[in-house]
């Protein structure tokens, strides 16, 4: 062990614990989106002062020494209040890398989750090769140079050519040992997150923030849990369609809502690339609450009864309050699916909700 990783391994203990004394902070505020990386996240801190021993003037008294009245400030005299530029330093903030999977780990301490159990693992699996064993043939890149030296020293003694004065070992062709690997087909737990968004007229900018925000934080921890994980978006107002990540989080749309497009457009996908036999399946719907009608949600309830539901390890649907939706499908969700397990509801009133409801979505081990 080198003599800094004590400090370091200290540094990163300290770290953790600032982000996880001001993960809510970070949540609601969304500010470590801008940061993120491929693997990387810069999360913003303050300032972190190592504790150490620091000398003062030796010319100023302490508490309990020299002259003085009562009331008088300690440590000199106060700067007059006012506008005029100070000339003490102020509160800095620094910014730390963290890996994607440390936040994922953070959150789950955070929040308690409990570690996900996969479906399907048995019925995707990858190659992987591991050496077991030592054979006399092989490429020159996988030469095992001691085994080889072994044989060439074993042979140069049993037949009474080695000289301990002048210790030469030259291995021939038969000294020469390779390394030998077998390729096992391991399982492998595939996932995939379904992002429905409705983008109609009453959807504003902040409710889009916050369902980008919170679908920044459940990829973290699902990509922690998951060797494999695959991602589709899906934006619907009166029709749906399939859209990368850039576009789910910045279209702006209009006009009415017809939550059917979407689920008829989930339903598609999975019965065309995801076999529920082979996939872990976690639809996420976030919405204001408005529907075009009730033949339209009652679509709704047969889609998810017939097919999403049974496909998906769950279904969870997110309802983030708007000044101009009526927040009637939640509702209606409550009232047909309010006992099934693999239903989670949860209304996202604020931002400061986000962290509450990445809980209520995940806190099962879904």
């Amino acid at each position: 062990m080198r003599k800094i990783d004590p400090d370091a391994n200290r540094f990163r203990k300290i770290v953790r614990g600032k982000i996880r004394e001001n993960l809510k902070q970070y949540v609601s505020q969304g500010e470590i989106l801008a940061r993120h990386g491929k693997n990387i996240v810069s999360v913003p801190l303050p300032q972190i002062d190592i504790p150490d021993f620091r000398f003062g003037q030796t010319e100023q008294g302490g508490v309990g020494q020299g002259e003085g009245e009562e009331g008088k400030p300690l440590g000199g005299e106060q700067a007059p209040p006012g506008p005029e530029a100070g000339d003490q330093p102020g509160e800095h903030v620094i910014e730390v890398d963290v890996t994607i999977e440390e936040l994922a780990e953070i959150l789950g301490e955070e929040l308690e989750l409990p570690r996900i159990e996969p479906r399907g693992n048995e019925s995707i699996h990858v190659e992987k090769q591991r050496y077991t064993g030592v054979n006399r043939t092989g490429p020159e890149s996988l030469r095992h140079f001691r085994r080889t030296f072994k044989n060439a020293l074993r042979r140069q003694i049993s037949s009474g050519t080695y000289d301990k004065e002048n210790p030469r070992v030259i291995p021939v062709r038969d000294d020469r040992r390779y390394r030998s690997w077998k390729t096992k087909s391991l399982p492998q737990s595939n996932a995939v997150i379904i992002y429905m968004m409705d983008v109609s007229g009453s959807m504003g900018n902040e409710q889009k923030d916050i369902v980008r925000i919170e679908s920044f934080w459940i990829d973290t921890w699902l990509k922690s849990q998951y060797q494999n994980l695959e991602t589709r978006y899906i934006i619907h107002d009166a029709q749906a369609k399939l859209v990368d990540s850039h576009t789910f989080f910045h279209v702006r749309e209009s006009g009415g809502t017809k939550i059917s497009s979407a689920y008829n457009l989930a339903k598609e996908l999975i019965l065309k690339e995801f076999s529920p036999s082979e996939w872990n399946i976690y639809p996420f719907h976030f919405s204001d609450g408005d529907n075009w009608g009730g033949d339209d949600t009652a679509q709704c309830l047969n889609l998810l009864k017939d097919t999403l539901i049974p496909c998906s390890n769950v279904f969870c649907y997110g309802q983030v309050k708007s000044a101009y939706g009526s927040g009637q499908f939640i509702k209606d969700l409550r009232e047909a699916y309010g006992s099934e397990e693999k239903v989670i509801l949860s209304e996202i009133n604020s931002r400061e909700e986000i962290l509450p409801s990445i809980k209520t979505f995940l806190g099962k081990g879904c």
